[in-house]
């Protein structure tokens, strides 16, 4: 459990002992955003002071003395109760977006769901499910739609003006 006190400016502040990348030890006092988004803020120059190596993993310290690298999303994705809604949303909407690109491309090319699944070697309910944004495709399965219509898979996966040719 972390103690800490509310100081005259009514602010929770807790001690900290934060170690940086090469072993230096720095003693904070931090104030927990309780009133907001309830997560500690570290300032930038103490950030750049503790020179992190990879502000996207962690390493924890295992009782027997063993470092244990864990990614900072999945650590989050236990921690956060609102980061887990949020990821599968956006998630949701990739498969969305992917999904009505291959639709306008194959109505473009004039093909039946049918028409295209058979070109490109998968089951037509596949293909429905990829379109309707039920299914997140597998690469392969993007490359052989992709190459069943004639263009690149990264045509299916990013809109024409965010490709830099």
């Amino acid at each position: 459990m972390i103690e800490g006190v509310v100081n005259d400016a009514y602010e929770a502040v807790v001690a900290l002992s934060l170690q940086g990348a090469t072993g230096q030890v720095q003693d904070i006092e931090a104030i927990i955003d309780a009133g907001y988004s309830g997560f500690l803020t570290l300032p930038a120059t103490l950030v750049m002071e503790l020179e992190l190596p990879n502000p996207y993993e962690m390493v924890l310290q295992a009782a027997g003395g063993e470092s244990v690298e864990i990614p900072w999303d999945f650590a989050r994705h236990y921690c956060d109760p609102s980061y887990r809604p949020t990821v599968e949303a956006t998630a949701a909407l990739g498969s969305r977006t992917v999904g009505e690109r291959v639709r306008r491309f194959r109505e473009s090319a004039g093909l039946t769901q049918e028409e295209l699944a058979r070109a490109a070697h998968i089951g037509r309910v596949t293909l429905v499910r990829l379109e309707n944004g039920e299914q997140s495709p597998r690469f392969r399965t993007l490359k052989a739609v992709a190459e069943a219509l004639g263009m690149d898979t990264a045509d299916l996966l990013v809109e024409p003006e965010f490709l830099a040719r």
